[in-house]
């Protein structure tokens, strides 16, 4: 789930990581009554998720209330475009928050080296402009330290960074305790980024995260439920699938719909992907990939069938099993429970079940007049043929 920055600066506060003083406001009168009755030059920033954003018009200042309302009238409720999204963001909010005389920016961030399995933090001096650019433009610039999970973050390694991305004396302090504080937010949530861009010394003397961009991992969500309304959220109207998804326990990586006519239902990234592929190989094409997760049940099973069949131009259906954790009993009373209603509407279906449970599940559909399927090709040219008879 990736976090807009004001809800990035809500963990960061929480984990000690110092930000500007400031407010979120979902309404020009809200931004209004902030500035009233807290006078002075602030920053009114667009919560959206797309980068750029600055540049696409979405970050004005304002000195005063009625400047402050004036701009977040022209701003909520716009879609911003830019670059790195060309379709847009609609802006439902703004994070007011006051302007700080800027002595130097740096940039900081903690992530996931996949080659060296551990947590890297990677550092520059050269902060308010996009990593990938100072990466091309200024290489020697960067600087890079990979943590060992089994000893954890040590304040030392950080002192060794501050040094080797040669960041300016007012740093020093403050430092240590910062990348500790996001090392520390990283791990306790999940993240798959942790990212300060730019982490600001001001001319008074504080070194304060001016924004804030967070990652976090979908399948950690369930240790921290206080943020489910994030999640929400978060599921713009702009995403309707998204926001169907979230709503009936899918991670947002869980669910995307494609321009084909067969839908697709398989339990784990892999299978369903590898569904996919089998079905473009027998001449169809899918049109969608779920992700139905380890574990489903029933109810888990019948909202996702219902997700599937929300999209006018499915045909035929294969959903593709595999029992380990998810068992294949409970995904075939799901499948009937669909079918058994009137609610919901029906398209021709093909199913394959296969490990834990596979013969129990098999027993359930056949009660039900479901046939199953042996292996995923056959499930595969069957659902593309059914497409053609449909069509």
């Amino acid at each position: 789930m990736k976090l807009v920055e004001y809800q990035g600066k809500e963990l960061f506060k929480r984990v000690g990581i110092p930000v500007p003083r400031g407010e979120h406001a979902t309404s020009a009168e809200d931004v209004a009554a902030f500035i009233a009755a807290n006078p002075g030059s602030w920053v009114l920033k667009a919560q959206v998720q797309m980068g750029g954003r600055g540049k696409a018009g979405g970050i004005k200042f304002a000195d005063n209330a009625d400047e402050g309302k004036n701009v977040a009238k022209a701003l909520i409720g716009t879609t911003l475009r830019g670059i790195q999204n060309p379709e847009g963001e609609q802006v439902k909010s703004l994070l007011v928050e006051e302007k700080v005389a800027i002595a130097h920016e740096a940039y900081a961030s903690i992530t996931i080296d996949r080659s060296a399995k551990k947590p890297v933090f990677i550092v520059t001096a050269r902060g308010g402009m996009d990593i990938e650019e100072v990466a091309d433009k200024h290489p020697d610039a960067i600087s890079k330290f990979w943590v060992d999970p089994a000893i954890g973050y040590q304040a030392f390694e950080a002192r060794r960074l501050f040094f080797a991305a040669k960041l300016p004396a007012g740093f020093g302090k403050e430092w240590p305790h910062i990348a500790g504080a996001m090392y520390r937010l990283f791990f306790e949530y999940g993240a798959n980024l942790v990212e300060i861009n730019p982490l600001v010394l001001t001319k008074d003397g504080r070194v304060i995260a001016s924004d804030a961009k967070v990652d976090l991992d979908d399948n950690a969500l369930y240790k921290h439920p206080e943020l489910a309304a994030w999640e929400k959220e978060n599921a713009s109207p702009d995403n309707e699938d998204e926001a169907k998804a979230v709503a009936i326990g899918l991670g947002r990586s869980n669910y995307a719909r494609l321009d084909g006519d067969i839908g697709v239902m398989a339990n784990g990234a892999g299978l369903g992907m590898g569904t996919m592929d089998a079905i473009r190989n027998a001449g169809g094409h899918a049109a969608n990939f779920l992700d139905v997760g380890g574990g489903a049940q029933a109810e888990r099973v019948r909202n996702c069938y219902a997700l599937i069949v929300s999209d006018p131009k499915v045909k035929a259906m294969f959903i593709n099993i595999f029992g380990g954790i998810t068992r294949a009993d409970q995904v075939a009373s799901g499948i009937v429970e669909a079918l058994s209603g009137d609610s919901l509407r029906k398209v021709p279906l093909v199913v394959r079940l296969t490990g834990t449970n596979e013969k129990e599940g098999r027993e359930i559909l056949s009660r039900a007049g479901i046939a199953s399927v042996e292996t995923m090709d056959d499930g595969a040219a069957k659902a593309v043929a059914l497409a053609k008879g449909a069509a």
